[in-house]
């Protein structure tokens, strides 16, 4: 690993720091001003074999020959993705401010609690070879993001689907990216080099909507002053995009079949046939099936899209896509809002992967960029979440039986994107959430709506009242047992795999063990 630089005119401060650190196995190089550090970086950049650069730089404010606010300008010019954990023994406003103005990961008055600051600097070494390993992977943001089995089986059909241009109908709830699919699909098909146009059949008046697809000529209608390409000319040679499909007027389902049936259409007002060389995928919300036995959907027009489906599973069947989804969102927040981009703390990724995301994987970016505009601090902590988030109930997946009781696929659907929610063995647990906050000692409450921040709330009332000293400690040591016990009996003891359940990294997982006393096995 890769020290972590220590810049301090002040030798005592350099001493105990190092001391500690080395204790935890951190390498540690230490500097006593600024210029120090940049002859250094510059040493490395020209290819000095004998030296590392950073992992994690600390630094002091004031300092003889130069600012550490300074450094960290220049530093994050230098090595944007470096954490960087201010020190100072001027406690005041403007310092913290411009601190985290300038991008600093955290921020620490003088004199510091030497554990405290240890554990920060562990976060920040966390936090920068998790930013390694994004580094690491190659070409451009990916167009779509998803380590989930649901997500993997979407990118193989996809795949399958690269050489074809047949109709492909996408299922899923509001908000879970059936676009994104749509542009993929597009982007990996032989017409590609074609336009892609989109249109949301629910966004658009009735009596508009005709005109919007088809296309009018001059005088077909009041206002029609001029001939107007409809969506199905913009889109030849390409990909039409036919959002929220189960929305359709009827009368215009007949007119897209006959487009889809023998690829050719009128525009409205118009005598001449005009030909469509145009591939379509639709996409809805709507259980298409009921709104044919209900009688609002044309029986033919869904058999002639449905001819390839894909189901986009919701963001909560894919809970483990939710820690690299929002570092994702949050790069790209602040990329739009020209900022740096904010780090957010285990425990609040792990709230937001307790959360339904009832609005999926739109309102997950909406939060980001929430987050980025209202978060105080550079690192995104717990009570810096929303409260739509905040005050939710755990979100319970529910437990299906076996696969087998599930209904076969059409033989013309892709099975890849027919994925029930995970079960245990597969994802989070169902009842995760549960025996998470109620330690070994502290017995589970009945099911009830008061839920398990209940019987915390009642636990700690209880020790608060006794006069028990240090309850924070005692509270948060066995809710962390209890929450690494069952995370490593899900995962049959895996560390690694129990980890990024947790949203924390492998050196705090082992730490947390050793510290707790946990006799877990291995990894195996």
């Amino acid at each position: 690993m890769k020290p972590i630089w220590i810049v301090d005119d002040d030798p005592s401060i350099r001493f105990v720091l190092e001391k500690a650190l080395a204790r935890e196995n951190l390498p540690t190089r230490s500097f006593t001003q600024p210029r120090e550090v940049l002859d250094a970086l510059a040493d490395i950049s020209a290819g000095d074999p004998t030296r590392q650069g950073p992992q994690v730089l600390v630094s002091d404010i004031r300092m003889p020959g130069g600012s550490g606010l300074q450094l960290l300008e220049k530093l994050r010019e230098l090595q944007p993705g470096l954490p960087i954990l201010i020190m100072t023994a001027y406690s005041d406003l403007d310092s913290a401010v411009s601190a985290f103005q300038r991008g600093a990961f955290e921020y620490l008055p003088k004199p510091f609690d030497l554990t405290k600051a240890v554990e920060l600097i562990r976060r920040a070494v966390e936090e920068s070879q998790r930013e390694e390993v994004i580094e690491e992977r190659p070409g451009a943001t990916p167009e779509m993001l998803g380590q989930a089995p649901a997500m993997q089986d979407v990118f193989r059909a996809i795949g399958r689907l690269s050489q074809s241009q047949v109709t492909v109908l996408i299922t899923g709830e509001s908000g879970s990216g059936k676009e994104l699919v749509a542009r993929a699909l597009h982007r990996h098909s032989p017409c590609a080099e074609g336009p892609f146009v989109a249109i949301n059949t629910a966004a658009i008046p009735k009596d508009l909507l005709e005109s919007e697809l088809f296309g009018h000529e001059r005088g077909a209608f009041t206002g029609a002053q001029t001939q107007r390409r409809g969506r199905f000319e913009q889109a030849e040679g390409g990909t039409l995009f036919l959002d929220e499909i189960g929305d359709m007027p009827f009368d215009l389902q007949t007119r897209l079949l006959r487009v889809l049936s023998d690829g050719q259409f009128y525009r409205v007002g118009g005598h001449a046939a005009v030909k469509a060389h145009v591939r379509v995928i639709a996409a809805t919300h709507q259980d298409l099936e009921k709104r044919v036995q209900d009688g609002v959907f044309r029986e033919d027009l869904f058999h002639r899209i449905n001819v390839i489906r894909l189901r986009l599973p919701a963001l909560r069947e894919r809970h483990e896509d939710v820690p690299m989804l929002t570092r994702h969102f949050l790069q790209q927040s602040a990329r739009q809002l020209g900022v740096e981009p904010k780090r957010i703390a285990d425990s609040a990724l792990a709230l937001l992967g307790q959360f339904a995301f009832p609005g999926n994987v739109r309102q997950l970016e909406n939060i980001c960029h929430w987050l980025t505009v209202m978060a105080p601090a550079q690192v995104i902590t717990l009570q810096d979440l929303p409260p739509e988030v905040l005050q939710a109930p755990a979100y319970r997946p529910p437990v299906r039986i076996a696969d087998s009781a599930q209904p076969a696929a059409p033989a013309r659907e892709l099975p890849s994107a027919q994925h029930p929610v995970l079960p245990a063995a597969a994802g989070v647990a169902p009842d995760a959430d549960a025996p998470a906050a109620l330690a070994a000692d502290m017995p589970l409450p009945p099911p009830s709506d008061a839920g398990w921040e209940q019987a915390l709330e009642t636990e700690a009332q209880k020790l608060l009242a006794g006069g028990r000293p240090q309850v924070w400690d005692a509270l948060t040591r066995r809710f962390e047992s209890r929450l690494i016990r069952t995370a490593l009996t899900a995962t049959h003891g895996r560390r690694m795999e129990a980890a990024q359940r947790l949203g924390i990294g492998r050196n705090t997982i082992t730490r947390k063990i050793q510290e707790l006393g946990l006799d877990a096995p291995d990894e195996a």
